[in-house]
């Protein structure tokens, strides 16, 4: 079993990816959609704090050890 990639949080260029799959495809170079347009980084849609406003509550900077 793979492990899972991390989410940045707060991306350097979001606009860039592709934020619809774990790929992150560059934007003009789709592979696992139709030729649709690129899913944007949940930042991009509702600002730098979006992680704050999830419904299970903020979500970790660092994981607890």
């Amino acid at each position: 079993m793979s492990p899972t990639k991390k989410f940045p949080l707060h991306p350097a260029h979001p606009e860039r990816l592709c934020w619809g799959c774990d790929r992150y495809c560059a934007a003009d170079a789709l592979a696992c959609g139709n030729g649709a347009d690129r899913t944007a980084h949940p930042a991009e849609l509702f600002g730098e704090d979006w992680y704050h406003d999830t419904i299970l509550g903020p979500i970790p900077e660092k994981p607890h050890s």
